[in-house]
């Protein structure tokens, strides 16, 4: 048994000198190590060793055996180490800065939010920004959404707490403006808002602009006026808007806001279903509740609200079919709009 033992080693020995890959040493360690291999048929055959020479042979076996592991290990070691710096250097990179090089250009959906933007600040909003993490007074008490309201089923809310979420509008800058400041108010606030949606047309993750306007004597007639000049400068100066009666808890009333195909001229294609007309925002007369309970008299106030998603806007514009498309970060897809 004892010649048997340096017989193997030796031969294993023999094979590992003549290797020359990775894969070759996994032959070897499988030949003789795995679970049929000839070295490891040693430790079967102890069985028929005398009971006296059992533990000494068996201790043999077993150091032959570290032996064997320790050489394997080092030879696959030593080919891995050749065989990782063959492939550095065959995938080389030069890093130096070479005489051509590509431009970026401004994403579509921040390209589209500064038009709007410079839309708006014409017409004299201001901008304002706030927390994407919100607590649910801002996001829905303040809006005429009390905790038993069915209208929060109409979004899928991320909590983060019991009070604390992710804000699913931009509404909250609303609240927080009208409780910090008195009317004449005229503000847009564009920024990330978070709902539970996945799929072609929405997004867990998307961008919004909301406005309010708070003066006396606001009406319907102010909202459409100032949404056909928004209309207009975004998509053609032909564009036309319609009002189609809607609900929302935080405007009474409500409208749903529709305006004319850009790709059809309102004739009817694929685009708008034929309808000639394309869904685009909500908005309405801001309810005399959200007024009150920031703190401002409805009586002598009035104000209307809007909201729309800045990536649908982005869609309509440039024809781009999935929303997914604009959160891939593909190089193809985004030098497009240069």
């Amino acid at each position: 048994m004892t010649e048997k033992i340096k017989q193997l080693v030796d031969k294993v020995k023999e094979l590992l000198e003549k290797a020359s890959s990775v894969a070759e040493i996994g032959d070897i360690r499988v030949t003789f190590l795995g679970k049929s291999g000839e070295y490891t048929g040693l430790l079967r055959g102890l069985k028929d060793v005398a009971p006296a020479e059992r533990g000494t042979i068996g201790k043999l076996i077993n150091e032959g055996k570290v032996r064997l592991e320790n050489m394997i290990a080092e030879k696959e070691a030593y080919f891995r180490k050749k065989e990782e710096a063959k492939k550095l250097a065959s995938e080389k990179i030069d890093v130096t800065l070479s005489k051509g090089y590509l431009i970026g250009s401004t994403h579509p959906i921040t390209k589209v939010k500064n038009e709007i933007l410079d839309t708006f600040i014409g017409l004299g909003f201001a901008v304002k920004e706030g927390p994407e993490i919100e607590t649910d007074y801002y996001n829905f008490q303040t809006l005429g959404i009390p905790a038993d309201h069915p209208a929060r089923d109409m979004q899928d809310t991320f909590y983060i707490s019991e009070n604390i979420l992710l804000r699913t509008h931009t509404s909250p800058m609303q609240s927080r403006t009208m409780l910090s400041e008195k009317p004449p108010i005229r503000i847009v606030v564009p920024g990330k808002v978070y709902r539970a949606d996945d799929d072609a047309t929405h997004s867990p993750i998307f961008n919004q602009i909301e406005g309010l306007c708070v003066e006396e004597g606001i009406s319907l007639a102010h909202l459409k006026n100032m949404l056909e000049i928004f209309a207009k400068s975004t998509f053609t100066k032909d564009t036309k808007v319609r009002f189609r009666p809607s609900y929302f808890p935080f405007t009474e009333p409500s409208v749903e806001v529709d305006i004319s195909c850009s790709m059809c001229g309102g004739k009817g294609c694929r685009l708008c279903k034929g309808t000639g007309w394309i869904e685009v925002l909500g908005a309405g007369i801001v309810n005399p509740v959200v007024l009150e309970n920031c703190g401002i008299d409805s009586k002598k106030y009035s104000g209307f609200a809007f909201g729309f998603g800045i990536d649908r806007i982005a869609m309509l514009k440039y024809g781009i079919p999935d929303i997914r498309l604009m959160y891939e970060n593909d190089v193809n897809f985004l030098k497009q709009y240069k």
